[in-house]
């Protein structure tokens, strides 16, 4: 019998029940943890299969479970999984990705008009018996310069297209099709900083993308212009960026990641900050397409059949 451990957060907990309904079906044996509430420790021994989202599946957690086979990621970003550590010990990785592009992309249609027009700070007044006009700025007819042009990427374009925003967007891989379909000029980073009003972080973090915004790029930004990332904390130097907050070099910055969650609260405090507790894909809809697609490989896997979205493999 197949020993499945399923370490999810609370925020996950229906999707987490029907999933472990689902697996025993399948006739496997699932323990399931909350992340960060409990350790995953005394659960690697005999887990042939783990399903995660955010626990850190480093090479010290792979090494302590020597029955596992397979990891399946509990959404798109593998940046928590060493990948070489699996590999060696010959696990499968597979990922769910394009899932949460809906879920990101909405979310992040909210974070620019809410750091535009100032949302946050004007409910709390209302709510404490205040009353005060907030003056804030459109988006229709602005340019939006989009960092990575990935599903999350090109539904935030299509989104963008309905207030008529100039959309640019540097990208490793250019998707010339969908980009000519949507109206998307690709150019070069420091193009993209140097001119858009709102720029969106949409891409994966790797070696070569961590700090990927930095002070250097941040002076690069126009003083009008607003910052969001959806993708991953450590894309940005967050240091940096207080500094160029705090110093008014940037209008104003909306962050759903941290380089620590919870993050550091000089950051998250900031008036021109709005800030939410990484919730791009928490939605129904989001986690009920997650959770079909590892049950589906999963199901895959039991039966030895092809499994889908495979991130890495031992040869």
């Amino acid at each position: 019998m197949t020993n499945i451990l399923l370490s999810l957060s609370d925020g996950f907990i229906e999707e987490k029940r029907k999933l472990e309904k689902e697996l025993i079906n399948l006739g496997a044996t699932v323990k399931s943890i909350t992340t960060k509430k409990e350790s995953i420790s005394g659960y690697l021994h005999d887990a042939e299969i783990i399903v995660t989202g955010v626990e850190n599946m480093d090479r010290k957690t792979i090494e302590a479970a020597p029955n596992l086979k397979y990891i399946s990621k509990f959404g798109t970003g593998i940046d928590n999984i060493d990948l070489d550590a699996a590999a060696e010990s010959g696990i499968i990785v597979t990922n769910t990705p394009g899932q949460n592009a809906s879920s990101v992309a909405d979310l992040t249609i909210g974070l620019m008009l809410s750091i535009a027009r100032n949302l946050p700070n004007s409910n709390d007044l209302v709510k404490n018996g205040g009353w005060k006009l907030h003056i804030g700025n459109e988006i229709e007819g602005k340019r939006l310069g989009i960092i990575g042009f990935g599903e999350i990427g090109k539904k935030v374009a299509k989104r963008a297209t309905g207030f008529d925003m100039d959309i640019v967007a540097f990208a490793n891989y250019k998707d010339e099709a969908e980009a000519q379909r949507l109206g998307v000029q690709f150019v070069s980073l420091e193009e993209l900083l140097s001119t858009a009003d709102y720029i969106v972080i949409s891409t994966n973090l790797k070696k070569a993308t961590y700090h990927l915004i930095n002070e250097e790029r941040l002076a690069l930004m126009k003083n009008s212009a607003y910052l969001i990332n959806i993708s991953r904390g450590d894309l940005i130097d967050e240091k940096a960026l207080i500094r160029s907050l705090k110093a008014e070099q940037i209008k104003g910055a909306a962050l759903d990641v941290f380089s620590s969650e919870p993050p550091d609260l000089e950051l998250a405090q900031l008036n021109n900050v709005v800030c939410t507790s990484h919730i791009g894909g928490a939605t129904e809809e989001c986690s009920k397409r997650i959770g079909n697609a590892i049950l589906h490989n999963i199901r895959n896997y039991l039966q030895s059949e092809e499994l889908q979205h495979i991130v890495t493999k031992n040869d």
